[in-house]
């Protein structure tokens, strides 16, 4: 995107249509790539002093810094300097109070006295005093292969972004609606999907003052939205747009816009903080669920909805769908108690503020319903999830013989699990007759005869795990106890394994 002063739209005949650019204007966004190209290693000033030349020759200085823009993104600055600049300074100006600088003489001889305490040498310190200023950073690179096909596409893409900052309603057509859920979902906004008469699916994407008493738009999101929406291969958008006061249509088509290779913006992944802490809790657990962003729309009546996330058990095929819900308004919560209302043959969890007071409304919906405040506590889903466990835990006994035997003298239950697509429950229930089952590994009982003959009191714990490892045994404490020995820890030294019976 780029800011609101770059914007360049036409307001003829009363409508709000940006100013696209066309082949016309490659050999300029050429000339504005070849500027950067050819001011890697030189300060920004100059690249700045080179760019203002091509706008004074181009017929829309506009245009031009709309392209500088969409490139200064993509280009790394770095500070280069011999010494750290703060440190620099704060060594000179220190100088330069003690000699009293007034002639150009007494500048030298401060600039002496700084290198003199930093080490170095009265050009290292010059060249270093304000080197970390914006102006004199150096152009270092620019991150990625810019052509002019790829600066004109994403110009136009980033145009059509800027004059949707002030839509206050989108509505979008698209060969691929589900995506077009799916990224609205994740942005974040207020949304219904219609079926039209001719069978296909309408997108309405509306800002905050469709329901609150408020100048507050959704703009960056809808923006953002754009290029979700340019990504599908045929679509037709149509925006209301605040234009100070005055309400404007825009009309937008895949024939107008499209994303090419190279995109600067980056989408973000959750539309809430609450949702972006509880992934990020969740998927630090060892469980048997897998989080998903952004699961499969689901049907809800005339409407779609996509939950915030799906849990999908890892050893079977099953999910179960899961949505927060926020501040919301009291009609977009009647809309939202709607769609699950009309939402079948799923499992749903709903974690909801209890501001919102809509547990039992949920729970009537036959969906679980769990309250929060502040943030979703992992232990609430999780207990919501076991009563799942137990039947699909049964489905993988099922699965199993009543004994295993495997070929390798040590295995451990979770590789066991992993070969047979099941649980570790699962595999706690079988029989293995020709393996000890010490912990959580299985070892034949000639390796712990082996081992019995290896280990023994007085030995290192380092030095037992050694032994360990060359039978590929990881499970250090549960073998040693088997065997009949335990660690001794002395102090920081490390541990010694003695007799468990020993004092």
């Amino acid at each position: 995107m780029l800011s609101k002063d770059l914007l360049r739209v036409s307001r003829a005949g009363g409508g709000y249509q940006p100013q696209f650019v066309g082949d016309d204007q490659r050999d300029l966004a050429a000339r504005v790539i070849g500027v950067f190209q050819g001011h890697v290693g030189e300060r920004r000033e100059d690249l700045t002093a080179a760019l203002t030349d091509v706008e004074r020759a181009a017929d829309d200085f506009k245009l031009v810094r709309g392209f500088a823009k969409l490139l200064e993104r993509d280009a790394t600055f770095e500070t280069r300097a011999p010494l750290p600049p703060a440190r620099t300074r704060r060594a000179a100006f220190e100088a330069a109070e003690s000699v009293g600088v007034v002639t150009e003489d007494e500048r030298k001889q401060a600039l002496g006295q700084a290198a003199d305490r930093l080490g170095s040498d009265r050009a290292a310190v010059e060249s270093s005093l304000y080197a970390d200023l914006e102006a004199r950073q150096i152009l270092a690179e620019i991150d990625r292969g810019w052509t002019p096909t790829t600066l004109l596409e994403q110009y136009n893409l980033s145009l059509a972004g800027t004059a949707l900052f002030d839509a206050t309603a989108v509505r979008i057509r698209s060969s691929d609606p589900k995506a077009l859920v799916s990224a609205v979902k994740r942005f974040g906004l207020l949304y219904e999907v219609d079926r039209t008469d001719d069978g296909t699916r309408e997108l309405h994407v509306t800002g905050p003052d469709a329901l609150f008493e408020s100048t507050r738009r959704y703009g960056t999101q809808f923006a953002r939205l754009l290029r979700s929406v340019a990504k599908t291969a045929e679509w037709r958008l149509e925006a209301t747009i605040d234009d100070d006061g005055r309400e404007r249509t825009m009309t937008l088509t895949d024939a107008d816009v499209s994303v090419p290779d190279i995109d600067p913006v980056v989408e973000p992944t959750y539309d809430s903080d609450v949702e972006a802490d509880f992934a990020t809790r969740f998927g630090s657990l060892d469980l048997p669920w897998e989080l998903l962003r952004e699961p499969e729309a689901l049907e809800a009546g005339a409407s779609v909805a996509i939950p915030d996330f799906a849990f999908e058990y890892r050893h079977g095929d099953f999910r179960v769908f899961f949505e927060i819900m926020g501040f919301w308004t009291p009609e977009y919560v009647e809309k939202k108690l709607a769609q699950f209302d009309a939402i079948e043959d799923v499992e749903l969890l709903v974690a909801y503020d209890e501001s919102l007071g809509v547990g039992e409304a949920i729970e009537a919906r036959d969906h679980r319903a769990i309250p929060y405040t502040g943030s979703v506590r992992v232990k609430d889903v999780r207990d919501a999830l076991r009563r799942y466990e137990t039947d699909l835990v049964a489905a993988n006994v099922a699965d199993l013989p009543a004994e295993l035997e495997p070929e390798a003298d040590v295995r451990t239950l979770a590789e066991l699990a992993e070969t047979h697509g099941v649980s570790q429950d699962a595999v706690e229930t079988v029989n293995f007759p020709a393996h000890e089952r010490v912990g959580r590994t299985l070892v034949r009982p000639s390796v712990l005869e082996d081992l019995a003959g290896e280990i023994e009191a007085g030995m290192t714990l380092d030095g037992a795990e050694t032994v360990l490892d060359a039978y590929g045994i990881d499970d250090a404490s549960a073998v040693l106890s088997w065997l009949g020995y335990r660690v001794e820890w002395e102090g920081l030294g490390g541990g010694v394994i003695r007799e468990q019976n020993s004092d």
